[in-house]
Order: C-alpha cells, then sequence, then structure tokens
C-alpha cells in the first residue's frame, strides 16, 4: 500500500527531544505547549530521540537517567499517554533500519551543507559521523510514521526540509512510498532567548545557569534569574530586538505566558523592575503545576516505564508497515 492511502486517516504530527541537558522554559514556550494542544487535534506522536544523543560523548549512565527524565518531562508538560503516542526512539528499531536507507537516498553534498553540522562539528579533529549523518536519522524518524506535519523551531527547519527532499527524490526513483511531511510553524510558540546572553537562544547547554529558566527551578530560582537578565542601561520601555535584545526578549516571554500582545505589554510598563518582578509570577504560575505533575510522575518509574512500553508497540505497528514498503520499493529480499 503506497503513502497516497494514507491521506484519508487523521493529520499525524510527529516530534521529539534529545535527551541532553536539562529541559527548561524555552522547550516549554517553544514546543510542550504546542503539542499539548496538538494532542486534542491530530494524531500525535511523540519521541524521546535517544539516539541522537549519541551524536556526542555523553556517559551511558547520564544517557538513561536523562532519557527517562526527558519522558517525565513530556508528561509533567502536558503530553497525555491517552491522547498521544509517547515513545523512546531506541526502542523501536524500525528507526535505525530506516536511517540506513536514507543514507543511501540523500547524497554527500547535501549533508555537507547542513549548517548545524557545520557550527557542531567546528575546529574539532576527531568528530563521530553520526553527527554528519544526523539529518538521515531525522528524516526516518519523521518518514516512518507517515507525519503530515512536523512542528520544528527556526534551527531544525533545514533538517525538515532535507527530509522532505529524500521522501520526494525517493518517491521518485521508487515508487509512492513516503508521506512528504509539511513543516508546522506553531502557532503560539515563542522564541526564548537566554536571559544573560540574549543574542543566543535559551537551551539545554551547561555554559549559562543564569540565562536558563529549567522547568523545575524554584519560585526564588526564577525570580532571581528575571532579576538579573540583561537589559540596557537607557531605561526606555520599548521593544527593539536589534538595539535592545534582552528587553525584548522579557517582553516577549510576558507576551508568550499571558497570552498578550508585545505591544499590550510594553504599554503596561514605564520601568524594567516591576516587568521583571511580573514575569517572575507570571512564570511561575505557568511552571508550578509542571513541577506538581513531574513530582507526581517521577515518582513511579514503574508506571512510566509501562506508559514508554505501550508507546514504543503503537509506534512499531506503525513504523513496520512503512519500514517494509520502503524495504520492498528498494527490492529487499523479504524473509521467507
Amino acid at each position: 500500500m503506497g503513502a497516497a492511502a494514507y491521506h484519508a486517516r487523521m493529520t499525524r504530527v510527529f516530534s521529539g527531544v534529545k535527551p541532553t541537558g536539562e529541559l527548561h522554559l524555552g522547550n516549554y514556550l517553544g514546543a510542550f505547549r504546542q503539542w499539548s494542544a496538538d494532542q486534542r487535534e491530530f494524531d500525535c506522536l511523540f519521541c524521546v530521540v535517544d539516539l541522537h544523543a549519541l551524536t556526542v560523548e555523553i556517559d551511558p549512565a547520564e544517557l538513561r537517567r536523562k532519557t527517562f527524565q526527558t519522558a517525565v518531562g513530556f508528561l509533567a508538560a502536558g503530553i497525555e499517554p491517552d491522547l498521544s503516542t509517547l515513545f523512546v526512539q531506541s526502542h523501536v528499531h524500525e528507526h535505525a533500519e530506516l536511517s540506513w536507507i536514507m543514507e543511501c537516498t540523500v547524497s554527500y553534498g547535501e549533508l555537507t551543507r547542513m549548517t548545524q553540522f557545520k557550527d557542531k562539528s567546528g575546529s574539532k579533529t576527531s568528530v563521530r559521523a553520526g553527527l554528519f549523518t544526523y539529518p538521515a536519522l531525522m528524516a526516518a524518524d519523521i518518514l516512518l510514521y507517515d507525519a503530515d506535519r512536523v512542528p520544528v523551531g527556526e534551527d531544525q527547519r533545514q533538517h525538515l526540509e532535507i527530509a522532505r527532499d529524500i521522501a520526494i527524490r525517493f518517491n521518485n526513483r521508487y515508487g509512492e512510498t513516503f508521506v512528504v511531511p509539511e513543516v508546522a510553524l506553531p502557532r503560539f510558540a515563542a522564541r526564548v532567548m537566554d536571559l544573560q546572553h540574549p543574542e543566543n537562544k535559551m537551551s539545554k547547554s551547561e555554559d549559562s545557569p543564569q540565562g536558563t529558566i529549567d522547568l523545575l527551578d524554584s519560585p526564588d530560582e526564577i525570580r532571581h534569574k528575571i532579576r538579573r537578565a540583561v537589559t540596557d542601561a537607557d531605561g526606555e520601555m520599548r521593544f527593539d530586538p536589534e538595539g535592545k535584545p534582552g528587553l525584548a526578549n522579557l517582553l516577549q516571554m510576558m507576551a508568550a505566558v499571558t497570552g498578550r500582545s508585545v505591544d499590550d505589554v510594553v504599554d503596561g510598563y514605564e520601568q524594567y523592575g516591576p516587568l521583571k518582578d511580573d514575569l517572575a509570577d507570571a512564570l511561575d504560575e505557568v511552571l508550578r503545576p509542571v513541577r506538581e505533575r513531574w513530582e507526581l510522575f517521577s515518582s513511579d518509574p514503574g508506571e512510566i516505564a509501562s506508559m514508554l512500553d505501550q508507546g514504543a508497540e503503537k509506534a512499531a505497528g506503525i513504523a513496520s508497515k512503512t519500514l517494509a514498503r520502503a524495504k520492498d520499493a528498494v527490492g529487499l529480499l523479504p524473509r521467507g
């Protein structure tokens, strides 16, 4: 059965998070909040993409711990197993198998043009081959599930574009096999910048702990970080991302967590101090339920493992069919 036969079903969404670093406010406003809404409208699959974490050095025990914590973070942030399929990438072996077929479809030249590889490899003399072929695995992740929509941030858009190119090339070469996914721009996600270095996106890196608000930060930690957030010396309240990136970041965060427009937030304040205090309160109000759910879910590791097992079984039921189509299309001999 070809990919075209799948268009009559409910729109399917796929996305994932790599289990490295601590989950933070940027993950919540930029992804989790969107996913929580999507699961009430679409057929959603959300994945802890642990195979991608192997592209860089990581302690095995730390990888296991982070994988579990990331799954708990999904649940704490509002992903519901009754509405979505939640699973761990390495629990579904079809990801690794289809990845090789994707590597044999994409070209070396295409991979060399990927900006993330250039940024992450930098001047390193030893770089894992998996970091170079990362886009092929990401394409496999998406194409395995006949995903129609893939919500991504701007930094991952190039990877989704190459996944689309791979799918189109494969379909043209071997016949209709894969659904070509569409970029799903977040409807109300925010681009959250580092509080100390507002020219950079808030990330899971430990390089700027005071610039990142973790999902489990206490009210006092949130207030401390917001009060110390970089702004500027002129004290003029206006939205100017180029000239006043620190203030612009705070204004956008306030708009995102309160549902107000940036202009409305600007009109509501004359000084930075009250804005920071109100933003700290608003962030605590948004993140408090996340912290409470995190504590609830993390108290029962066995239940989390059971949820992930059920999710992997459901995901594999879809992935195995897609992989079989792809293997047949390229001429791999089936088992008797």
